[in-house]
């Protein structure tokens, strides 16, 4: 698979959603990306992670960061072709972490893998992770973005995919009366 074929596949797999969303950022949309619906197939994953792998490879990462729960696989799968290891970030009372004896070394040049961006917020945690650290957050890839976000680092993003999202007090859907539903990993409190 090729990255132009990415948005065919998102279709494909029943991953590209309509209804009235809250969004893990807190955000409303009317359209969804549910990457499990790739991610739980391993022959969909492999040649994703490769490209990101292909295309991140000349920024030389040594490691592969990913926030839990949805970076974890394609993290994982990326790290794999670029012959490094994969680590994760959680959240511990509400802040990102590595846990898991997890460790970064000031050396490590670290390539931060998220699924689908939106507004940014994850990748910035696991910047910040990484810093806190000492390593060196070297690239961003991704495989949708929904908006142009920017994080101060290059980003390889394979597949643009501008969706508008809402603050709630101000979502279209929401005066519409249209069902939110919340299909994210995060909770929000």
């Amino acid at each position: 698979m090729i990255t132009s074929d990415l948005l065919a596949t998102l279709t494909a797999h029943g991953a590209l959603l309509t209804g009235h969303f809250r969004l893990s950022s807190g955000r409303h949309s009317d359209r969804f990306v549910q990457k499990f619906r790739l991610l739980e197939d391993p022959e969909v994953v492999e040649p994703l992670a490769r490209e990101l792998a292909s295309r991140t490879a000349r920024f030389a990462p040594t490691i592969v960061v990913s926030a839990a729960v949805g970076g974890i696989v394609l993290g994982y799968e990326t790290a794999r072709w670029l012959g490094t290891k994969a680590i994760f970030t959680e959240k511990e009372d509400g802040v990102s972490k590595l846990r898991r004896n997890f460790a970064l070394d000031p050396q490590d040049r670290a390539l931060v893998v998220e699924d689908v961006i939106t507004t940014g917020k994850s990748v910035r945690e696991v910047i910040d992770v990484v810093r806190s650290h000492g390593a060196e957050p070297v690239v961003v890839g991704a495989l949708v973005r929904r908006a142009p976000v920017e994080f101060g680092i290059p980003a390889e993003v394979l597949l643009e995919l501008p969706i508008e999202s809402y603050d709630p007090g101000e979502c279209p859907l929401c005066t519409q009366g249209l069902p939110l539903v919340d299909p994210g990993s995060r909770f929000l409190s």
